[in-house]
């Protein structure tokens, strides 16, 4: 899943891979749902986080 993106992930491609705004997406990596860390400014977010929070996601369903 996401195999075309690199390990770590932008903000940019988050959103892009959960098709959510920039606000939205910040909301997750705040409250905690999605792992990642900072460099600096910038989110650094690993690809398997998100793979894992879709994961998690489609099993409440």
């Amino acid at each position: 899943m996401f195999n075309d993106y690199d390990d770590i992930l932008t903000i940019e491609d988050m959103c892009e891979i959960l098709k959510v705004g920039k606000n939205n997406a910040y909301k997750l990596l705040n409250q905690g749902n999605i792992k990642a860390f900072r460099n600096g400014k910038n989110w650094r977010i690993p690809r398997k986080s998100v793979t894992e929070y879709v994961e998690k996601s489609i099993s409440k369903v």
